[in-house]
């Protein structure tokens, strides 16, 4: 159960391994879902198999740009009316509904969205940790489209989307700028007995944990995280992205942190949307899909890598990504070739 006393602390938890996040749309988010839990109300948590089989769930997700959502702000009716036309589109109504990540903002709009429909939040998302593509999620590897899916921005529009899975990602990047560059997303319509095969579980749980005052970080990893490095930022450099193929959303770039203790190694973090690959000294000592984040170590927030900078101390931590990021189809999909490195 997430409720207003409970809020804060999910909130907390789903910052500790999260990039990209805005704090003004964070804050924006907060309230929101402040509002709606206010006088007692609560949004129920549910594994996917405690649900009627036939259930329909539904991933909300966040699209587009965060500080666009500080900026343009929200009618507060957004994740309704994407529900509601992807419903018309099905022709059944959602039961419950389910994140997409639980990472900062994602992580509270299916609150927001659950307190909106009177519908429980399933306990689990569809990445155990963040990916930068609609497309990249354990319910894509598990058989499931995103499409159809509903995009609702913040002036009025909804767009519904129905296209092969492959296609999702360039059609939804452009629409979402002409809405006002985000919009809340409906998407990966699913039974309930199929979410409970293919949703990482009880993420919900660990980041209501983790959030707590005091608990380890690594509550908020659910298959384990270790310390690469602790050190400072010599350099921020632009990079190749050894021959990427430029499709993500982002330039690469390089961040170069020299050990402080042990072997005083050299580490070089390959940055293309997220940090995709650390070498130390030249050699690969993590990757994609696990996710690489910095820490600092002034104040423990994640440094995203567009605001590192020469002289900041890090502490360089790596996620292990769920089991299914760690097949084949889970490589190709979410790995560095996925980024464009051809490593």
């Amino acid at each position: 159960m997430i409720d207003r006393d409970s809020l804060g602390v999910y909130a907390a938890g789903s910052r500790l391994f999260a990039t990209g996040a805005a704090e003004s749309s964070f804050h924006l988010a907060l309230d929101w879902a402040g509002a709606l839990l206010a006088e007692g109300a609560a949004v129920p948590v549910t594994d996917a198999a405690g649900l009627p089989p036939e259930t329909l769930t539904v991933a909300i997700s966040l699209v587009g740009s965060t500080a666009a959502l500080g900026e343009q702000l929200p009618a507060g009716d957004e994740p309704v009316r994407a529900v509601r036309g992807l419903e018309r589109r099905l022709g059944r109504t959602a039961g419950a509904v389910v994140a997409l990540n639980l990472a900062a903002e994602n992580a509270l709009l299916p609150v927001i969205t659950a307190a909106l429909l009177a519908v429980p939040l399933v306990d689990g998302d569809g990445t155990g940790r963040v990916f930068p593509l609609v497309e990249q999620t354990t319910y894509t590897l598990g058989g499931v489209s995103a499409a159809p899916l509903a995009l609702a921005g913040p002036a009025g529009d909804l767009v519904v989307v129905d296209t092969a899975p492959d296609r999702v990602e360039g059609l939804v990047r452009p629409v979402v700028l002409s809405l006002g560059g985000w919009a809340v997303a409906a998407c990966y319509p699913m039974t309930a007995g199929v979410l409970s095969q293919v949703l990482v579980p009880g993420t919900v749980s660990r980041l209501l944990r983790a959030g707590v005052p005091g608990a380890p970080r690594s509550l908020a990893a659910p298959y384990g995280v270790r310390t690469l490095c602790r050190g400072r930022i010599v350099a921020v450099e632009g990079s190749t992205g050894h021959g990427a193929d430029l499709t993500m959303p982002s330039v690469p770039a390089s961040i170069v942190v020299r050990e402080s203790e042990g072997l005083g190694r050299l580490v070089r973090l390959e940055a293309h949307n997220e940090i995709v690959l650390a070498l130390a000294d030249g050699a690969p000592v993590a990757m994609a899909p696990d996710q690489i984040c910095m820490i600092s170590m002034a104040d423990g927030a994640v440094v995203d890598v567009d605001k590192a900078g020469p002289g900041m101390e890090v502490e360089v931590m790596v996620v292990v990504a769920a089991p299914a990021w760690h097949t084949g189809r889970g490589r190709a999909l979410g790995g560095l070739r996925a980024f464009g490195v051809p490593l």
